[in-house]
């Protein structure tokens, strides 16, 4: 029985999913994007998003923590360059998974692994990066409709200005 056996072995020996999680992760931060099986696609899933987590915080310790996980410099600058200043913002879910069907060969199920924020199709800001601000709940309604208020009143008072000048110009055409 697996009672609280959470981790998924993918039918491998630990040091073998340990080197493979690591090479997709890595072709994960550089490409963007990678397909693979469902299950790896999981897999993966847990296993990169708490290194970007740490990518966040751009020291000499994440780094190397990072580092220890991954084995790739290259990987690396382009986790705490690009991926980081990418997704300050959001607190997590920094990845998509996009099931494609089931392959020719051995009609395992495919799916599409990729990094939320670098999808242009999907986001919304495409390729914008995203400022690090605090959530409330709260509607911003009440500024919204004084603002509102406060353009009408000065475009009533500029109608109201502009009134008297035409009136005193058409008295004078007449005289």
């Amino acid at each position: 029985m697996r009672h609280g056996d959470k981790i998924k072995n993918l039918s491998r020996t630990a040091s073998h999913r340990r080197a493979l999680l690591s090479n997709l992760a890595c072709q994960l931060i550089r490409h963007k994007g990678i397909v693979t099986t469902l299950a790896k696609a999981k897999a993966l899933r847990v296993y990169v998003e708490p290194l970007i987590t740490k990518a966040k915080d751009n020291t000499t310790h994440q780094r190397r923590v990072v580092f220890s996980y991954l084995q790739d410099k290259e990987a690396i600058t382009e986790l705490f360059g690009n991926v980081a200043g990418k997704v300050g913002g959001r607190p997590g879910g920094y990845t998509r998974i996009i099931k494609l069907g089931t392959r020719v060969g051995d009609n395992a199920e495919t799916a599409l692994i990729e990094l939320v924020d670098f999808n242009e199709i999907y986001g919304k800001g495409k390729g914008e990066v995203k400022e690090a601000g605090k959530k409330t709940r709260r509607g911003g309604g009440r500024k919204k409709a004084d603002a509102a208020k406060e353009t009408e009143e000065t475009e009533a008072a500029a109608e109201t200005a502009e009134a008297p000048a035409i009136k005193q110009k058409s008295k004078k055409d007449t005289e």
